[in-house]
């Protein structure tokens, strides 16, 4: 990396790390509605349901994974920016080793609360089958999908994120591809979406293996000696995306408890399907974020602080204005987009209704995001933990019992957009605070 470059063209900069993250993690995030869409039409709204009720135990083995792997890539990152070589490496190989750890005992760990998690949720006849059978097999594709998501932020972190992003590219052709040929012509159900998953899935660890092996210039697979220190501070320092993603897990069961018992089904099946557009959103938000940590922690390590916060403040500006673009795409299109899924007019309406509400949330959510990912790309776990715990879980947790007991299902989709408009306010003040400590320091 080079500061000058950095500096002269930090725009061009973020954009170029992160367009390649961006079109992976969309490209990941496109798996789940290629999927929705096979469901929706091959199975039923009981299957789209299903496959909702258990989006928390995706977001745990995201969180699990992001915790390790964030965690470690901003400390490598630093150690590669003040030209440590060697620590960084050690960093790197005992990050990917603890987070094949932590997610295979996750896996474990979730397993044997299958029956619990179903019973408190109410989810009763198809809807608990499907469940079941798609989560059965999908535990053993969270795991090597965390530990792929943990290799590509160093494969990007190294300067290389083109290879990633082809990576990805080949899985979704092979998930799309087996998805039809599992549950069109061989009628295998859920349980052919699951096996399309887990095989892409392992296909992708193949190439990435190749890249460690034979292409990559920084990190390289070998022994490490484990340290105790290394891990508090990597766990330390990725709590707050720990803190995000397990609050997300645990908003989602609270939204799916809620509308199971205020709505039923067709709720949960209406809420999924516009949840595939936020979670593509958010996706590239994340995507965004995974593109400027490197950079932003490059910088940090580097003394140049200024130049960190130039380019938190750009990546805001971008993931501003695709907010807004994709609120007016799917104002236009919402419609169409619902009818891809289900056919019942019900949940249509639903879906055209709610969608509307629930996307003003696009334009702070990002932000959110971003502010959450510079802080702990500058080791300030603290201050980045606080901003994911109020959007992703206190703030959220509170609209989502409250609001739908005085509005119903309009009360389900205002939680979203009332929760980041609270959360921004927290931003600010923290970003704030940031600055006078800066200028504090410096006189």
């Amino acid at each position: 990396m080079d500061l000058e470059k950095i500096r002269q063209k930090t725009t061009g900069m973020v954009l170029q790390f992160s367009i390649p993250a961006i079109i992976a993690m969309v490209l990941t995030s496109m798996i789940t509605v290629v999927d929705g869409f096979f469901i929706g039409n091959y199975v039923g709204e009981d299957g789209i349901a299903a496959v909702n009720l258990g989006l928390p135990v995706i977001y745990l083995f995201l969180s699990v994974g992001l915790m390790v792997s964030v965690g470690g890539v901003a400390m490598a990152g630093m150690s590669f920016g003040a030209g440590n070589i060697t620590e960084c490496n050690q960093i790197f190989r005992q990050t990917v080793a603890t987070t094949t750890v932590f997610s295979v005992l996750t896996g474990v760990l979730v397993a044997l609360f299958f029956e619990p998690m179903l019973d408190i949720l109410g989810a009763v006849g198809q809807v608990r089958v499907y469940f079941k059978t798609y989560y059965g097999i999908l535990l053993s594709e969270l795991v090597v999908m965390v530990v792929n998501s943990s290799f590509g932020m160093f494969i990007r972190g190294e300067g290389n994120p083109q290879y990633y992003m082809k990576v990805n590219i080949v899985s979704v052709v092979i998930n799309i591809a087996l998805d039809y040929v599992f549950a069109v012509i061989f009628h295998m159900g859920v349980a052919g979406i699951a096996f399309a998953s887990l095989i892409s899935a392992m296909f992708s660890f193949g190439l990435i293996l190749y890249f460690f092996l034979k292409r990559a210039n920084v990190y390289h697979l070998g022994r490490f000696a484990f340290s105790t220190d290394v891990l508090k501070r990597t766990l330390g320092n990725g709590s707050s995306e720990f803190i995000g993603e397990m609050s997300t897990g645990i908003a989602m069961f609270a939204y799916n408890y809620v509308i199971m018992r205020r709505i039923g089904v067709n709720g949960v099946t209406a809420f999924t399907i516009v949840g595939y557009v936020s979670y593509v959103f958010s996706m590239i938000v994340v995507g965004f974020g995974q593109g400027a940590s490197p950079l932003i922690s490059f910088s940090y390590g580097a003394k140049e602080r200024g130049l960190a916060k130039k380019i938190r403040q750009k990546t805001n500006q971008l993931v501003f204005a695709i907010g807004a673009v994709v609120f007016c795409v799917m104002a236009i299109l919402s419609g169409w987009y619902s009818g891809l899924f289900v056919k019942s007019d019900t949940i249509r309406e639903m879906v055209q209704s709610g969608m509307m509400i629930f996307m003003v949330s696009f334009f702070f959510s990002g932000i959110n995001a971003i502010t959450s990912f510079y802080f702990t790309s500058i080791g300030k776990a603290v201050e980045s933990a606080v901003i994911s715990l109020s959007r992703g879980l206190v703030v959220l947790l509170i609209c989502i019992f409250l609001l739908p007991a005085y509005f119903g299902m309009t009360g389900v989709w205002l939680a979203a957009p009332v929760t980041e408009i609270i959360t921004i306010l927290i931003s600010g003040a923290m970003v704030h605070c940031d600055k006078k400590l800066f200028v504090g320091a410096k006189r």
